[in-house]
């Protein structure tokens, strides 16, 4: 009976990344660009961070050789079976906020849980704006120099 009781405890203890052959740990960094990439995936989401960090990712952008920072805008706490996640997204406009952030919890959920084995217990979700198409017309240059 006491063998049976072990057994069972020793089931529960092991988890899909604890097993009798070892341990595997997961990074930060790992769940946020996961979650990062859940988040973009997500049809209505313009952009992820607040103003500056969406300001100083633009920069970087640019940089020749620079890569996209998959983690913008993405805070994460990650144990040894359990991830809560925190996003800050740019909306785009004229779409339901609401079914926006069940859509992306929903999204970023399962994919980190698919991809790590660990368990989502919270998905937060600050919306910092709304995008509206005019404003990209100010990115762009004008069609003709008006002077030579």
């Amino acid at each position: 009976m006491a063998e049976k009781t072990t057994a069972m405890a020793r089931r529960d203890e092991t988890s899909a990344l604890t097993s009798e052959l070892g341990k595997t740990s997961i990074a930060d960094q790992v769940v946020s660009k996961i979650a990062g990439i859940a988040t973009r995936e997500v049809s209505g989401v313009y952009d992820l961070g607040g103003g500056a960090e969406r300001a100083v990712g633009a920069v970087r952008e640019r940089i020749p050789g620079s890569r996209t920072n998959y983690s913008q805008g993405v805070s994460v706490e990650v144990g040894e079976r359990q991830a809560a996640i925190d996003l800050d997204l740019v909306a785009d406009y004229g779409i339901s906020i609401a079914d926006l952030a069940a859509g992306v919890r929903r999204n970023v959920i399962a994919t980190v849980e698919r991809m790590t084995g660990l368990e989502v217990t919270e998905v937060n979700i600050s919306v910092h704006d709304v995008h509206l198409e005019e404003d990209d017309d100010h990115d762009q240059p004008a069609a003709e120099p008006r002077v030579e």
